[in-house]
């Protein structure tokens, strides 16, 4: 009997091994334990070896059901399992008080079975150990003291070894569920910010070209050296724009407060609107320059775009803990564009709001329309906005 519980021992070492989930037949081939017991009623050496050959049939179908419905879990939760367990328990003892000797390998097969089905349950150790119990009772009780520590070791072997082999690769099969979920949702979030990047920026630079492209038709008849200018200021923008792409492709994109309210000025002049830029304050971190930089970039392409407006001015206010930006225009109210979810000023708003800030923007009264943002100024400031 030891060496048959050391044969299957290596078997389910082998299947962890192979780091493959087992099968619904993988446990099958625990059935040969009880393989002499069955040729002993075949030979006719027990008593009564019709009902022996009966018990034998219950008990293979009600473990082969067990462990087939115990590894499927879309059936494991259902009352059919344990049922069928239930059978098994009840064929195990009546084979076991009735004949006794080799029949305690019975015990370690239901056992196996227990695990299976009650695997992350409080209730596998109870059961587990009762019948580790019951096998040595029994054994003494039919005079094999040697059978009745074989049986009970056996018997706690093998359930728990089971139930912590499959709950294994259950969480295994978890963690690699959760794995793949959280690199789907990277990858979904740095989609979203590759589109907004690229929202802003296009729609910046394609705002600029359009303007300064009217401005060299208007300027062209007249004012020859001053329509070369702004030509210049279009091969400029493409080019800053060309490398600007490229940063935002491989994410190392940093902008600049100072640079976009440079090209803000620029932009609003060759527009025809009048502008006024008041900055005050101390320096900002990289990271506070860079977000209210992308405001300053969307809050006056819009302007420029829908606002028809003849007068902005843009106001940068810094404290020692937050910095105020407003934008301000007197056209006709509309500020916000026409952009999808997820660009333009929502998801500025976003990016704000991930570094624990605001934006806010709407009509200004009866003309006009004003953006306001505010971020607050600390050492932790860009890794909340990461």
């Amino acid at each position: 009997m030891r060496k048959r519980l050391r044969a299957t021992a290596h078997g389910g070492i082998d299947d962890i091994a192979r780091h493959k989930p087992p099968g619904k037949f993988a446990f099958l081939p625990w059935l040969f334990m009880i393989s002499g017991d069955v040729q002993d009623l075949v030979r006719g050496e027990l008593p009564l070896p019709w009902l022996g050959g009966a018990g034998v049939v219950l008990f293979a179908g009600f473990y082969i059901g067990t462990v087939v419905l115990g590894l499927d879990r879309r059936r494991l939760g259902t009352p059919l399992p344990r049922l069928l367990l239930l059978g098994l328990v009840l064929t195990t003892y009546a084979l076991t008080i009735g004949y006794g000797g080799d029949w305690l390998l019975c015990f370690p097969v239901l056992s196996l079975a227990s695990g299976i089905v009650l695997r992350g349950e409080r209730m596998l150790g109870f059961a587990v150990l009762a019948f580790a119990g019951s096998a040595g009772v029994i054994a003494g009780f039919h005079g094999s003291v040697e059978n009745s520590v074989a049986a009970g070791y056996g018997t706690v072997l093998s359930g728990l070894v089971t139930a912590a082999v499959l709950r294994l690769f259950e969480t295994v099969a978890e963690l690699r569920a959760t794995r793949e979920e959280l690199a789907r949702s990277a990858v979904e979030r740095e989609r979203l910010r590759f589109s907004r990047d690229l929202h802003d920026l296009l729609g910046h630079t394609m705002s600029v070209i359009v303007v300064k492209a009217e401005a060299v038709r208007r300027l062209g008849p007249r004012d020859l050296d001053a329509a070369m200018g702004q030509a210049a200021d279009i091969e400029a923008v493409g080019r800053q724009a060309l490398t600007e792409i490229r940063e935002a492709v491989t994410g190392y994109r940093e902008g600049s407060l100072t640079t976009e309210l440079d090209r803000a000025r620029s932009l609003l002049d060759a527009s025809g609107i009048t502008t006024a830029i008041n900055q005050s304050g101390p320096p900002l971190p990289p990271q506070t320059a860079a977000l209210l930089g992308w405001v300053v970039r969307e809050g006056v392409t819009n302007v420029v775009r829908h606002s028809g407006a003849g007068h902005c001015t843009i106001e940068v206010r810094g404290e020692t803990d937050r910095v105020h930006l407003e934008i301000g225009d007197d056209g006709c109210g509309v500020g916000s564009g026409s952009g999808t979810p997820g660009t333009g000023l929502k998801g500025l708003t976003e990016r704000l709001a991930a570094a624990g800030g605001f934006l806010d923007a709407g009509p200004d009264g009866r003309r006009g329309f004003r953006l306001v943002a505010e971020l607050p100024v600390d050492d932790n400031e860009e890794e909340r906005a990461a």
